[in-house]
């Protein structure tokens, strides 16, 4: 996303003050602080906030927005807490070396948090910044400059077909389906309930809250869609292929600036075994994406800082944006049954990797046979 021009990031429109009775009647110091009564401008501004809905938003929205403010508090979006929690899992268990690993996590990791300004005020700060529409506030969030300026590399991408040869997700190209229709503002800013990754979240988008009939003797395709039931995800039939990013190394340059380096992406389509199989995810087939976290990600703060590597796949479990009712893979039986191309196995995976990814390669004898 190309940044805003300097002037376009600070305009505040007149309309802010003129419209927005709720928030254009609170004096500026209220929420970024400095001193009004200053004037000195230099002065003026000592102490003043960028984003003073970061890291707490309490005293900016809790007045008005008490209890969104407190649930938001574990929202995903905010805390960042599945990164967190792999890291952790791959993490040298020395006390000393985890600090290390946990200064790079904060540098790398978890800068992509979002807070209330950053999706109804101001672009995020992934993307440089700057106000939406000169900072009036923005009741739901526009997609393309909050939703995909963060989840751009995949998601945007791949919903709106910009991947060569992967056309638009089905949602897009035909209804025109903003971010919102499928994730609610109970799934953004949380339920105030802790989760260890977003295929946790009760409120998460799912295919059936919408496809409601889809079991139903009446519908097309019953028979089929029941008898993959429970086996099979959704996306393991529907989706195309989609983007996977391998090896991402972290530094810091010359002037103290973190940056990372990645090897070139892929896009592909793999069906593996389920990492997260549970009673609400009972699916023995899923649709996996590699990620790129590797063994020596984090070397230049540390080494050996992921030696418990092999506790978590780098093939992970995936709901690509990139929707089709008809798929290569689902347009007959044989089409999937037999075809050993369409699944994760161990000649896909690299040796370096092999151990870490056990769980979701799917061995020859457990590829369903051609019907």
């Amino acid at each position: 996303m190309e940044p805003l021009a300097p002037h376009e990031k600070l305009w505040v429109d007149t309309d802010f003050m003129d419209e927005d009775e709720n928030h254009g009647s609170i004096p500026c110091h209220e929420c970024h602080g400095g001193n009004p009564s200053d004037g000195n401008w230099k002065t003026a501004h000592k102490g003043v906030v960028k984003d003073p809905t970061w890291p707490d938003a309490g005293k900016a929205c809790g007045e008005c927005h008490e209890e969104i403010v407190e649930v938001y508090k574990t929202s995903l979006h905010a805390t960042t807490k599945p990164i967190a929690l792999s890291i952790a899992k791959r993490a040298n268990p020395d006390k000393a070396i985890h600090a290390k690993l946990d200064e790079a996590r904060k540098l790398h990791c978890s800068s992509c948090h979002s807070s209330c300004g950053q999706c109804h005020i101001s672009r995020p700060d992934s993307v440089e910044g700057g106000f939406l529409d000169g900072h009036i506030f923005q009741k739901t969030p526009p997609m393309r400059t909050t939703c995909t300026a963060c989840h751009g590399a995949r998601v945007e991408k791949e919903y709106f077909g910009l991947n060569e040869g992967v056309p638009p997700d089905i949602h897009w190209k035909k209804k025109y389906m903003n971010c919102k229709k499928c994730h609610s503002g109970t799934e953004m800013h949380g339920d105030g309930k802790k989760y260890a990754n977003r295929f946790e979240v009760e409120s998460r988008a799912k295919c059936v809250d919408c496809h409601k009939g889809i079991y139903s003797e009446k519908a097309a395709n019953a028979e089929v869609h029941e008898n993959h039931k429970n086996t099979v995800s959704c996306q393991a039939c529907h989706a195309m292929p989609y983007k996977n990013c391998f090896a991402c190394h972290t530094a810091k340059d010359k002037n103290g600036q973190p940056y990372f380096q990645t090897e070139p992406s892929r896009i592909e389509f793999k069906i593996g075994l389920n990492p997260l199989k549970s009673k609400d995810r009972p699916e023995k087939f899923v649709t996996l994406r590699h990620v790129p976290v590797d063994q020596g990600t984090f070397d230049f703060y540390v080494k050996n800082g992921l030696s418990n590597f092999d506790k978590v796949p780098n093939w992970k479990l995936a709901t690509p944006h990139t929707i089709q009712l008809k798929t290569p893979q689902n347009q007959d039986c044989n089409a999937c049954h037999g075809n050993d191309k369409l699944f994760l196995k161990k000649k896909d995976v690299k040796q370096k990797y092999l151990r870490a990814n056990q769980g979701v390669i799917v061995p020859a004898e457990m590829i369903p046979e051609e019907q």
